[in-house]
C-alpha cells in the first residue's frame, strides 16, 4: 500500500521486545483485553478476557500471565494454544489515557498450583468464579502501541450498576440465546470442526455401514437415524 517506509520508522521506534516500565505499568491496571489465538492449521479465534485490575499479571519484563476463569466450557483458545503457541493480546484503555498496548508472544498453559509454586506472591482470588484452574504464560516478543486516532473515549459505570455473574451457569445471566442461533439450528448442517485424519475415516466407515443398513432395513427418520452415527 506504499507505507514500507512508515512501517519500517514504527518498527524501529516503536516495537520493544519487552515491557518496558510505562508498559508494565499500563497492563498492571488494565480490566480487559482481547486475545486472538489460532489452530494448527491458521484458522483464527479472537476473544475477550476480563478480569479485576491486575488480572493479567506482569511476572517480569518478558513474562505475562492471565487466570483462565470459567466459561463457557468451549476452551476454544486454550485448544488453540495446545496446538499454536503463538498469541496477540491487545489492551485498551478506554477510560483514562484512551489508547491501546499489542503484545504478541508464545504462551504455554500452567496448572494453578505450577504457577503459584514459581510465583507464591500471585493473589488468591476471594470470588469462585474467579478461581483459575489454569494460566497461560506468555513469553513477550513483540510490545508496541495501539495509536488513539479511532479510540473512543468510555465512562466508567457507577459500582451499584455492574453486577457480574462470575462462574454462572445461569444462560439467561450468561447472555442465553440472545442472537436466536437455537431457534434456527435444526434448519442448518450440524456445525461440525476440523478432526483429525483417523476422525475422518471413522466417520467415512460410519457413512458406509449406513449405507448397507439403509439397503437392508429402510427407516423413514432417516435424519435422526443419521444422527446416531455423530
Amino acid at each position: 500500500m506504499g507505507t514500507t517506509s512508515r512501517a519500517d520508522r514504527f518498527y524501529d521506534d516503536q516495537v520493544l521486545d519487552r515491557l518496558n516500565e510505562r508498559m508494565r505499568e499500563f497492563v498492571g491496571r488494565q480490566e480487559m483485553f482481547f486475545l486472538a489465538t489460532a489452530d494448527r492449521n491458521g484458522d483464527c479465534d479472537s476473544t475477550f478476557r476480563a478480569g479485576p485490575p491486575g488480572f493479567l499479571q506482569v511476572l517480569d519484563d518478558r513474562t505475562l500471565a492471565y487466570p483462565e476463569y470459567r466459561g463457557n466450557g468451549v476452551l476454544a483458545s486454550l485448544g488453540n494454544i495446545e496446538e499454536n503457541p503463538h498469541l496477540g493480546i491487545l489492551m485498551i484503555d478506554f477510560l483514562r489515557d484512551r489508547i491501546g498496548l499489542h503484545v504478541n508472544g508464545r504462551a504455554r498453559i500452567v496448572s494453578d498450583a505450577e504457577m503459584r509454586a514459581a510465583h507464591p506472591g500471585l493473589p488468591i482470588d476471594a470470588v469462585p468464579g474467579r478461581r483459575a484452574q489454569l494460566w497461560v504464560e506468555v513469553a513477550v516478543e513483540e510490545a508496541y502501541i495501539h495509536c488513539a486516532k479511532h479510540i473512543p473515549r468510555l465512562q466508567r459505570v457507577p459500582a451499584q450498576q455492574r453486577g457480574r455473574d462470575w462462574g454462572t451457569d445461569d444462560m439467561k445471566r450468561k447472555g442465553g440465546d440472545f442472537f436466536g442461533s437455537a431457534a434456527e439450528a435444526p434448519d442448518r448442517l450440524p456445525y461440525q470442526r476440523r478432526v483429525p485424519a483417523e476422525q475422518d475415516a471413522f466417520r467415512e466407515a460410519a457413512e458406509r455401514v449406513l449405507a448397507e443398513v439403509r439397503q437392508r432395513a429402510p427407516v423413514s427418520d432417516d435424519h435422526a437415524f443419521r444422527g446416531w452415527f455423530r
